[in-house]
């Protein structure tokens, strides 16, 4: 089953779908972002880049496509995109 995600007034979509636990593919449209965690995520960025604020870090991050970054179980972290960018995350490894 594949079900729709929508966040931020439709500014970041995803399409969720369980293969070996919960996954979603999903869009950021420009901007600045927090989400919060209720399990453990692995995030990879697809394309483009987004500048990320993980739990506890003193600066942003950027990754690029093909890079990924962990966010634990129960926080939250920020994104920050200047162009759309494509993402796939993993839930609860």
């Amino acid at each position: 089953m594949i079900a729709l995600n929508e966040y931020f007034d439709g500014q970041v979509k995803s399409l969720g779908y369980n293969n070996n636990g919960k996954s979603t593919v999903g869009v950021i449209n420009p901007g600045e972002y927090e989400f919060g965690t209720s399990t453990y995520e692995v995030m990879t960025v697809v394309e483009g880049e987004m500048e990320v604020l993980l739990p506890e870090a003193d600066s942003w991050k950027t990754y690029q496509a093909g890079e990924k970054f962990e966010v634990e179980a129960d926080s939250s972290f920020k994104v920050r995109v200047a162009i759309p960018v494509a993402y796939h995350c993993k839930y609860g490894l």
